[in-house]
C-alpha cells in the first residue's frame, strides 16, 4: 500500500536556469544533485531539507530518448502556503510572472509561472 509521495518528476529544457528559479525566485532548498558523468543529471529541490515530498529536475530531452512512450508533461501541482498575500507580493517582486488572487471554494489561491512557462497553483493553507 502506497502511504505518502516521495518525489515529483518536472522534466524541463534546462536544469540549471530551472534550479536557480525554484531556489531564488520560490527559496526552495537544494537537497541532492546527482550526475552520473554520462549526461544523465538530476537536481531535488523541496521547500524544506526536512520535506517528505520533493521535485526531481530531469532533463527534457535526455529523458525523451530515453523513453520516448513517456509523457513529459508538465504535472499540475498545487503548493501550500501559510501567508499567500506575502508569498505572492514576494514572487512580484522578484519578476515571477504571476496570476491574478483568486477565491475558490477551498481558499485563496493564485499561480505562478516559472521559467519555462510552467504554471503551477499555491493555495493559503494554515
Amino acid at each position: 500500500m502506497i502511504h505518502k509521495i516521495g518525489q515529483i518528476m518536472l522534466y524541463v529544457d534546462n536544469q540549471d536556469e530551472s534550479k536557480e528559479f525554484w531556489t531564488e525566485k520560490v527559496g526552495f532548498t537544494v537537497v541532492g544533485e546527482e550526475d552520473n558523468g554520462q549526461g544523465m543529471k538530476w537536481i531535488e529541490i523541496a521547500p524544506t531539507a526536512h520535506a517528505e515530498t520533493s521535485i526531481v529536475l530531469h532533463n527534457k530531452k535526455l529523458i525523451a530518448e530515453m523513453q520516448p512512450e513517456l509523457n513529459l508533461g508538465t504535472p499540475s501541482l498545487l503548493l501550500f502556503t501559510e501567508n499567500l498575500d506575502a508569498l505572492y507580493e514576494d514572487l512580484k517582486s522578484k519578476k515571477v510572472k504571476v496570476g491574478e488572487l483568486v477565491t475558490m471554494p477551498t481558499g485563496r489561491v493564485f499561480n505562478f509561472a516559472d521559467n519555462e512557462d510552467n504554471y503551477f497553483a499555491v493555495l493559503e493553507k494554515k
